[in-house]
């Protein structure tokens, strides 16, 4: 005679260990694909159930869905990750959460008492299985993985604004390749910067050198009233500039002062030269 009786606690118990369910958040959705596939090797028995792509939807999933794992971004539309874990700890039967995030500023030591885990983005298959390791241990545990007063501290702190960080000082000094040597150079005998394959050649007034930062990367160190951006591959100083025509193809072209070489304006950088 078949068993007609409902299935025991611990028979239940014994189904979330064995097989867990899953639900994942993020508005990204090439970053949810990317963590169900890592999941998928890491936790193979996990069953993902769901995913949204905002804090309203998974809201709405969790409570429809009812999982036993959620890995929730924080920077959602609707409704961000951490106000969500608030939300489902306040009646304390919140699932386990791990969130996913690309802002460590929120300060990493926070997230380790507040949830069960925290990723930073792009997760490694070596991080995941580590906070896998930790999800498997709660889930044989009766106690919460959320600690409500901890996550109430750091929604808190998120709303706190971030400090501004230290502005770093305007590039002085260039060390640059000149044949066989090295060469420094003081910024102000730069004439111009222009992209150059894997390297960037540093134009000067008695020639040419080579470094290796990237032209987007130097553009950070540069005062920008020094040092203006003309093209998307030139960055001109400023002093050095003569002055602006236009060809017979209507671009707009600087001439410098110690260099024969004309330079083509783009676009996209032509504002800063309508005065001129």
């Amino acid at each position: 005679m078949r068993d007609h009786r409902a299935p025991s606690a611990a028979t239940e118990r014994h189904a979330v260990i064995d097989h867990p369910r899953a639900l994942l958040a993020d508005d990204e959705p090439h970053l949810l694909d990317y963590l169900q596939t890592q999941l998928a090797t890491a936790w193979p028995q996990l069953r993902i159930v769901g995913k949204a792509g905002n804090g309203i939807e998974a809201l709405r999933l969790i409570d429809e869905l009812a999982p036993d794992v959620v890995f929730l971004d924080i920077q959602m539309p609707g409704l961000n990750g951490l106000t969500l874990a608030g939300r489902l700890t306040a009646d304390g039967k919140a699932p386990h959460i791990v969130f996913v995030t690309a802002h460590h500023e929120y300060a990493v030591d926070a997230f380790e008492h507040a949830a069960l885990d925290y990723l930073l983005k792009p997760t490694t298959p070596e991080r995941l299985a580590k906070t896998v390791a930790k999800l498997k241990l709660a889930l044989r545990a009766p106690a919460p993985a959320v600690a409500p007063d901890a996550l109430r501290a750091l929604l808190q702190q998120l709303a706190a604004p971030v400090p501004a960080a230290p502005v770093a000082a305007p590039l002085q000094w260039i060390r640059a390749a000149h044949g066989d040597e090295t060469r420094l150079i003081a910024i102000d005998e730069v004439i111009y910067f222009q992209s150059n394959d894997k390297y960037t050649s540093v134009f000067l007034q008695d020639g040419e050198c080579l470094i290796r930062t990237p032209l987007s990367k130097l553009r950070e160190q540069l005062d920008e009233a020094r040092f203006w951006q003309i093209h998307r591959s030139v960055i001109v100083a400023a002093k050095s500039v003569a002055g602006t025509h236009t060809d017979f193809r209507g671009r707009l072209v600087v001439k410098l002062k110690e260099r024969r070489e004309q330079l083509t304006v783009s676009r996209n950088y032509a504002e800063q030269f309508k005065q001129m």
